[in-house]
């Protein structure tokens, strides 16, 4: 499963994610949030607080780019 970390941050999708848009997963110990990269909406939130939850999502805006060309690499599409 292809991760890039950032921050100390994990930021990992799933070969399982194929049929959904690209997202990412941000974890860190046992708190998670799933982000989609094309909205930067967050999907779900669990454990982070408010701030960890605003830096992980201008995380994801700062690598987007990045992001989606794993994604790609990694569906083939």
């Amino acid at each position: 499963m292809p991760t890039i970390f950032s921050e100390g941050y994990k930021f990992r999708f799933y070969s399982t994610d194929r049929t959904e848009p690209p997202h990412m997963h941000a974890i860190r110990g046992e708190n998670v949030a799933k982000i989609w990269l094309m909205t930067l909406e967050v999907e779900y939130n669990r454990r982070y607080n408010e701030r960890d939850l605003n830096r992980i999502v201008r995380l994801v805006q700062e690598n987007r780019k990045r992001l989606l060309e794993v994604w790609y690499e990694h569906f083939g599409r």
